[in-house]
This record gives C-alpha cells, structure tokens and sequence, in this order.
C-alpha cells in the first residue's frame, strides 16, 4: 500500500467524521447562540441554562438526521471493506 492511498484513505475517513457530526455541533451551535443571545437580553447570567437546550437540540437533530447518519457510515465502512484487498495488496 502506498503512502498516497493511505493519505487518500484518512482523507476519507475525516472527511466522513466531519460531515456525520456536523449536523449535531451545527444545530448546537445554533441553540447556544440563540440561548446566549436570549441571556444577554435578560441579563439572566446562569451558565446551566444552555445545556438543556443544545442537549435537546442534539437529541432532535440525531432523530431527523439519524437514518442519513447510518446510510453515510454503512456507505463508508461497505466501501472500505471492499477495498481491504487493494489495502492488503493481495
């Protein structure tokens, strides 16, 4: 196995970690910034305010984007094992 196989394949590999959790950390960052928004206004400083609702809003967004989530991450490990004999060189 070369060395750019190996980099195509962790390239890969990030490039999947990034967009099966971005949905989650792009839906929290948008609670959090509403939430914090929303404590400014108030001028409420309670720092446990936020986790309720991110930790909802994560729950939510790993419902809606669930079965997307597991076809991309079968999609990737299908293709992977598929390509264990390029990797071993057999």
């Amino acid at each position: 196995m070369s060395q750019r196989e190996i980099i195509t394949l962790a390239q890969q590999a990030i490039y999947t970690g990034i967009l099966l959790s971005a949905p989650m950390l792009g839906l929290g960052l948008v609670v959090g910034l509403v939430v914090a928004i929303f404590q400014a206004i108030t001028q409420i400083n309670e720092h446990t305010l936020v986790f309720i609702p991110k930790i909802l809003a994560v729950a939510v967004a790993l419902i809606i984007f669930g079965p997307w989530l597991l076809e991309t991450i079968v999609n990737f490990t299908l293709k992977l094992y598929n390509s264990i004999n390029t990797i071993l060189g057999l």
